[in-house]
């Protein structure tokens, strides 16, 4: 008996093979168009609208303020204190996520992730320069570089180089006053770590909206593989209606006499596709549901006078019910149902939250450390003096005077260090810390307490807006 050759081990990477999107037309490619044309816009152009902010701060309606640990969005200005804001608009993030996914699967992927829309503008530059399907096609597999090919070539690559400079330059200008750091870059008096983020970006923009593309959604993204936890059989995403297109033409059982289905096995829909797959294989982790294809499947079907949807949304309900005989559910019947139902739910209550937060959030804020080595210290003529580190923050974008009080047992009385009047100064935008001291007569009931809990007040005299916060006065304990 032979012996068995040993066999190579199976690889787990696939090696790349190019994928040359054809060009189509039709309502989900018009969608995709809008979309790109809205998110590219809003990505390139919000760090150079305006917003006056005062004197003091950079007049930028969006601006990530690293270095004050602050973020301002038009008229909200979040400070770190209010993390919360972000903690919440990241969690409606991920809800917003699941709801379009358990809805309509992976729409995020097909239509609004920048992956997507960065690789559908360089393919839109690639068909610009170089031609449509075909003709990428024939200057791929020539392999003589002549002066044409080098000369489509390089042009490509600079044009892709300059949309991912543009990409990276616009990433840091978030971060900082959008003109200054434009005229810094240009001057090249800009900080190296602006220099480095734009390198950086520009590098990986180019990688992976130019060679890496659909790659980066089967390898290198998660979603694919969590995605099945948020679907389920009612769940629409793009399908092959099989019981209606099969048997496919050339296929042995139309040669042998069969009736052939609607699929004229064109191929279109494999051409049009940016991850190069066949929808009519079924479900597959590399389908980002960008419905392409069923732009491209309809245009046949409407050119052989048979009915659209031979590719579309469904859902898996559908099928069963359409192989029966039966008409699909209504799109709301998919879309209106227990799971989107409560990611809506809990997507709208943190938002509720997130602007209630908003609207009954103060100017001011204080907050009252004790400094408890030691917890009291006996003045000479016998009073008990407790000592705290007290924070004031101004968010107006103006200097405030704020007067501090206390509240408790009358015997107990305020002194700030270094103030007279119990007033202090904060200038505009900004935090300060404000030792303060509590005083208690010898013989009063707070000094001979172990414990005594007051409220430390806080009043803009101004505005009259008012915070406070609770502490304890130590006194002797016997």
């Amino acid at each position: 008996m032979a012996e068995s050759q040993p066999q190579a081990p199976q690889s787990l990477y696939a090696a790349r093979e190019p994928v040359f999107p054809r060009r189509v037309k039709g309502k989900f490619r018009s969608l995709k168009w809008v979309i790109m044309a809205i998110t590219l816009g809003i990505y390139y152009i919000t760090p150079w609208i305006r917003w006056d902010r005062g004197p003091s701060l950079p007049d930028q309606a969006v601006l990530l303020d690293l270095a004050n640990r602050r973020f301002f969005f038009f008229w909200v200005e979040i400070w770190p204190h209010e993390f919360y804001f972000v903690a919440g608009l990241l969690v409606m993030a991920g809800l917003g996520l699941f709801l379009f996914t358990s809805a309509l699967g992976r729409v995020w992927c097909g239509y609004a992730c920048p992956q997507t829309v960065w690789t559908d503008l360089f393919i839109l530059v690639e068909r610009w320069i170089e031609g449509d399907r075909n003709a990428r096609l024939r200057l791929y597999r020539q392999k003589k570089w002549d002066f044409r090919k080098l000369r489509l070539r390089v042009t490509k690559w600079i044009t892709w180089l300059l949309i991912a400079v543009a990409t990276g330059g616009a990433w840091v200008f978030y971060f900082t006053d959008a003109p200054t750091l434009m005229v810094d870059l240009f001057t090249l008096n800009a900080h190296p770590i602006a220099y480095t983020t734009i390198a950086v970006l520009t590098g990986t923009t180019f990688f992976f909206g130019g060679f890496a593309r659909e790659q980066i959604c089967i390898y290198a993204c998660p979603w694919p593989r969590i995605q099945a936890a948020m679907m389920d059989e009612d769940t629409l995403t793009v399908g092959y209606r099989s019981w209606r297109g099969e048997p496919r033409k050339n296929s042995p059982e139309v040669r042998a006499g069969a009736p052939m289905g609607d699929c004229v096995d064109c191929m279109a829909c494999v051409n049009v596709c940016p991850m190069g797959i066949d929808i009519r294989d079924g479900q597959q982790l590399e389908c980002i549901t960008c419905a392409l294809c069923i732009d491209a499947c309809d245009d046949v079907m409407a050119r052989l006078g048979k009915p659209r949807g031979l590719i579309d949304y469904m859902a898996l309900t559908d099928e069963m019910r359409e192989r029966e005989g039966k008409p699909p559910k209504p799109v709301w019947q998919h879309v209106l149902r227990p799971r989107t139902i409560l990611y809506t739910v809990l997507w709208s209550l943190v938002g509720i939250g997130l602007v209630f937060a908003l609207f009954i959030r103060s100017d001011i804020d204080l907050t009252v450390a004790p400094v408890r080595n030691p917890l009291y210290v006996t003045l000479s003529d016998g009073t008990i003096r407790n000592t705290y580190e007290v924070r004031i923050r101004n968010m107006q974008h103006e200097a405030r005077d704020f007067a501090l009080s206390v509240r408790g047992d009358p015997a107990i009385t305020l002194a700030l260090e270094g103030e007279e009047d119990n007033v202090v100064s904060v200038p505009a935008d900004e935090l300060r810390l404000q030792r303060l001291y509590l005083l208690a007569p010898p013989d009063s009931e707070p000094a001979r307490a172990a414990r005594t809990e007051v409220r430390i007040w806080l009043e803009d005299r101004e505005s009259g807006a008012r915070a406070s916060r609770e502490t304890v006065f130590n006194g002797r304990g016997r």
